[in-house]
C-alpha cells in the first residue's frame, strides 16, 4: 500500500504532508478535539486521506471517479481506517451537492485546480466548506517547474509556448488544463478571504533526478528528500518547483 510515508512516494508528498500534518496538529490544539472533519476534494484512492485517519481525524473524500473510490474503499480497509474515512463521487464545481456548507476543519484541495474551468470558483467552493475557524491545503502544478522541464527535454518552442500562455500550457497535446505561479495561487486565496500561511515548492529537483540514481545510489533518496525540504519554503525555487503548495488559514483560525 503506497502512502506519504513510503519512501519512494514521499518524494512527491513529503513536503506536503508535513505543512499539512502540523496544520491539523495546530487545529487540534486550537479546537480541544483529538478528531477533525477534513474534507479531501480531488482525493482519488486517498494518499492524503488515509493517514489523516491514522491520526485520528474524519476524512470525507469526494472524486469524480468511481475507480478511484473503489481503491479507496479497498485501501482504507487494508489500513484499518474504514470507519473514519467516506467516500463520494463529486466534483469540485457541485461540490455542495455531495457536502455540506462550513463543516470542515480543513479541505484539501490537491490537484485539483489545474483542471476545473473557473479556478477561482474551484478555490471559493472550498473555503466554503470550511468552518470560521478552519485550514486549506492548496496543491497545483508550477508553470514554472513545467517550462523547465520542457526545456531540459529539448522542446524549447514548447517551453517558450508554456511562458506565452495565459494558463501555461505548452501546445495543443498538453493535458494539463491551468499552471499556476506562486504569485497567481496567493492571489486567489486571499480573494477568497483566506489568509495565507505558507507557501511551499513541491518537486523542486525529484523530477529532474534521474531516477536509477536514486534508487541505486546509497543515502540518495534521504539526501534529497533533505534538499526537497531545505529548498521548499525559499522564494527563490518556487518559480522552478513541478507544483506549488499554499496553504491558507479562515481570520478565526489565524488569529487562534
Amino acid at each position: 500500500m503506497s502512502d506519504p510515508m513510503r519512501p519512494r512516494a514521499s518524494l512527491r508528498t513529503a513536503v506536503v504532508w508535513e505543512v499539512l500534518q502540523d496544520a491539523l496538529d495546530r487545529r487540534v490544539k486550537a479546537t480541544g478535539r483529538e478528531s477533525l472533519d477534513v474534507l479531501d476534494t480531488g482525493g482519488g484512492s486517498g494518499r492524503f486521506a488515509v493517514p489523516a485517519a491514522r491520526l485520528g481525524h474524519r476524512v470525507t473524500v469526494v472524486d469524480p471517479s468511481p475507480n478511484a473510490l473503489f481503491a479507496l474503499e479497498r485501501r482504507t480497509a487494508e489500513a484499518g481506517v474504514a470507519d473514519r474515512v467516506r467516500g463520494v463521487q463529486g466534483d469540485a464545481h457541485g461540490l455542495f451537492d455531495v457536502v455540506g456548507r462550513g463543516e470542515y476543519d480543513a479541505v484539501l484541495c490537491h490537484g485539483v485546480l489545474e483542471y476545473v474551468d473557473d479556478p477561482a470558483e474551484g478555490i471559493g467552493n472550498a473555503v466554503a466548506a470550511l468552518r470560521p475557524e478552519g485550514v486549506l491545503s492548496l496543491l497545483a502544478a508550477g508553470l514554472g517547474g513545467a517550462v523547465l522541464a520542457r526545456a531540459l527535454a529539448g522542446h524549447f518552442k514548447e517551453a517558450r509556448q508554456a511562458l506565452a500562455d495565459p494558463n501555461g500550457r505548452w501546445g495543443e497535446g498538453d493535458q494539463v488544463p491551468h499552471r499556476f505561479t506562486a504569485e497567481q495561487l496567493t492571489a486567489l486565496v486571499e480573494g477568497a478571504g483566506l489568509q495565507v500561511a505558507a507557501v511551499h515548492g513541491v518537486r523542486v529537483f525529484a523530477d529532474l533526478v534521474p531516477g536509477v540514481l536514486v534508487d541505486t545510489e546509497p543515502g540518495a533518496l534521504d539526501a534529497l528528500l533533505q534538499l526537497e525540504a531545505a529548498a521548499a519554503e525559499l522564494p527563490a525555487f518556487h518559480s522552478v518547483a513541478t507544483q506549488l503548495h499554499v496553504l491558507g488559514e479562515t481570520r478565526g483560525a489565524a488569529e487562534s
